[in-house]
């Protein structure tokens, strides 16, 4: 695994991750692990990060209706 330094890091982030880290009961290091994996494994559309935060699993159960197509839209109209 690789390792990683930040330098220079407000002192108020700094106490910001402190307080995060200490709620989550973890130690920074972890947490700011975290942070990053979540960062950077965002989905790749707006509908997979709605079912991540908002789907059944997070007592959201919505019933979709299918979509009916419909006519192109023309300039101008």
């Amino acid at each position: 695994m690789a390792s990683l330094s930040i330098r220079r890091v407000d002192d108020e982030v700094y106490e910001k991750l402190r307080a995060r880290a200490a709620e989550h009961g973890v130690s920074m290091e972890e947490e700011i692990r975290r942070i990053l994996e979540r960062t950077v494994a965002a989905p790749a559309n707006l509908g997979q990060l709605a079912l991540r935060y908002f789907g059944p699993d997070h007592g959201a159960d919505l019933d979709i209706p299918p979509r009916q197509p419909h006519e192109p839209v023309t300039p101008g109209r």
